[in-house]
């Protein structure tokens, strides 16, 4: 899970995309925001979803699996649901969920 999250942070780091990270292993809110924002056909068949997943703002956009495909074939921009002007910054706001 760690190093999933690292590959999503350092992705976004790295082409200048505002983000807010929330941390669920340190804060009830957290957590709980996730597990109501993950919709049921995404959750797993037991348990909880784990981290990391990826909303824009609240609409939930996938797991790191779906990121890396969408990285895979060029497409996290659309994955995202940004628009990625060329040399500029995104200033959409994304929310990505850590343990």
């Amino acid at each position: 899970i760690k190093k999933q999250q690292q590959d999503v942070l350092g992705f976004l780091e790295a082409n200048k995309i505002e983000f807010e990270e929330k941390d669920i292993a340190a804060n009830e809110e957290n957590r709980k925001w996730m597990r109501e924002n993950v919709p049921e056909d995404s959750r797993p068949a037991s348990g909880n979803p784990l981290p990391p997943r990826l909303f824009n703002d609240s609409r939930y956009l996938g797991d790191y699996n779906a990121f890396f495909e969408a990285r895979e074939n060029n497409a996290v921009y659309a994955f995202l649901g940004l628009t990625a002007p060329p040399g500029s910054k995104v200033r959409e706001h994304l929310v990505t969920v850590s343990p």
